[in-house]
């Protein structure tokens, strides 16, 4: 396990938890198989990289967009192999971003999203690596919000939270 980092966020602090999750997640398509969860109540389709200069092209696939948001990146780790599972409140807010994942996701890709009324925890987990704390997925909670998320390299906290996920929502 590396020492967890924890961040605090906010609109004056040059501190954003974007960068963080653009490398996790850029990493894990670089090169994972696995199960990735998105746990949010809210949840907004945020551009996460910047591809305008060609530096993500070997990574994004064969028609790189130039600006990918995060249902571009879910998608694209469905694509490559990953069970990419999303977890949200059902509400007009969400909509946008769902029906983004379900437009860009076929036949082949195991991405499925669950609605749940009652979710308020924020997490994103992949294999090995974990973030939590206050921040929803958004705009907002991304680069306005004065919000607290933590990010661990940790295989044990990892698999409990995945184990944890499983059991609450691949039931439904």
């Amino acid at each position: 396990m590396i020492t967890p980092r924890t961040l605090r966020t906010n609109a004056r602090s040059a501190l954003r938890a974007d960068s963080l999750i653009r490398t996790a997640l850029l990493a894990q398509l670089a090169g994972g198989q696995g199960e990735l969860w998105l746990v949010s109540a809210w949840i907004s389709d945020v551009e996460l990289v910047d591809n305008s200069d060609g530096s993500f092209d070997y990574l994004l696939g064969e028609d790189p967009p130039e600006r990918c948001r995060l249902s571009d990146l879910l998608v694209l780790l469905a694509r490559a192999g990953m069970t990419v599972r999303v977890v949200t409140r059902p509400t007009m807010a969400n909509d946008a971003f769902v029906q983004r994942l379900h437009a860009g996701a076929d036949s082949t890709c195991d991405l499925r999203v669950v609605e749940d009324d009652d979710v308020h925890e924020k997490c994103l987990v992949g294999p090995g690596w974990i973030f939590q704390g206050s921040m929803n997925f958004t705009r907002n909670g991304l680069a306005r919000n004065k919000e607290q998320i933590t990010y661990a390299v940790d295989e044990r906290a990892a698999a409990q939270a995945l184990v944890e996920f499983q059991h609450e929502w691949e039931q439904a």
